[in-house]
C-alpha cells in the first residue's frame, strides 16, 4: 500500500491548502517542503535564495525531502523546483505517488496578478504588466515544467470550484491510486 503522496504543481495550484485539508481527510500527516525549510533556516525561501544562493537551497531541499520521504502516511507539498532535480524526482517516484495539481493559466493569473510575495512574479506585478504578458510568462514556465509534471501518477485539474468540492474530488482520485502497485 502507498503511504506517501507528493503534491506538485505551479504556484497557487493549491498544494499547501489542499494538501493540509486532504491530510486531515485521510488522517495523515502533512508537510509543506518550503515551510519546513523556512522553519529550519529561520528565513523565507526568497531570503535563503538571496542570502545563500540557489545551489545551497537545492542542497537543503534535497536533504529535507530525503528525510521526509522516510515517513509513512504523509502528504508532502513540494516546492516549485523540487522535481527538476533527477535525484529528487526518482526518490519521489520510488517512494510514493506523485500528484500533479493542474491549473489553467487563466486561474493562475487571477491568483497571482496582485501578489508580490512570489519571487518569480514580483517584478512582473510591480512593473504593471498586462494580462496577456502574464499569461505568456505563465505558459512559458508551464511548458518548461510539463516534462516533470507529466511524470505524475495522477494529474488532477483544479478549477474555481469551492474548496470542499475540490477536496472531495481529489480525495476520491487519490484513494484510487493508493491501492495501485507502484508504477510510473
Amino acid at each position: 500500500m502507498v503511504t506517501k503522496i507528493y503534491l506538485t504543481g505551479f504556484m497557487t495550484s493549491g498544494k499547501s491548502t489542499l494538501g493540509q485539508i486532504l491530510a486531515n481527510v485521510l488522517g495523515w500527516n502533512f508537510y509543506d517542503l518550503d515551510k519546513e525549510l523556512e522553519n529550519d533556516e529561520h528565513q523565507k525561501v526568497s531570503e535563503i535564495f538571496e542570502n545563500k544562493g540557489e545551489a545551497y537551497f537545492r542542497k537543503i531541499e534535497s536533504s529535507k525531502l530525503q528525510k521526509l520521504s522516510g515517513e509513512e502516511f504523509v502528504i508532502i507539498a513540494l516546492g516549485g523546483g523540487t522535481l527538476i532535480n533527477d535525484d529528487n524526482l526518482n526518490l519521489i517516484l520510488n517512494t510514493g505517488k506523485l500528484v500533479y495539481l493542474k491549473v489553467s493559466p487563466e486561474i493562475i493569473y487571477k491568483r497571482i496578478k496582485n501578489k508580490i510575495d512570489r519571487p518569480l512574479f514580483k517584478d512582473f506585478v510591480l512593473a504593471g504588466n498586462s494580462k496577456e504578458e502574464f499569461i505568456k510568462k505563465i505558459n512559458s514556465m508551464l511548458e518548461e515544467r510539463n516534462k516533470y509534471y507529466n511524470k505524475a501518477n495522477l494529474s488532477f485539474t483544479v478549477d474555481d470550484s469551492p474548496i470542499g468540492v475540490t477536496v472531495d474530488r481529489l480525495a476520491k482520485s487519490i484513494k484510487k491510486i493508493l491501492h495501485e502497485k507502484n508504477r510510473h
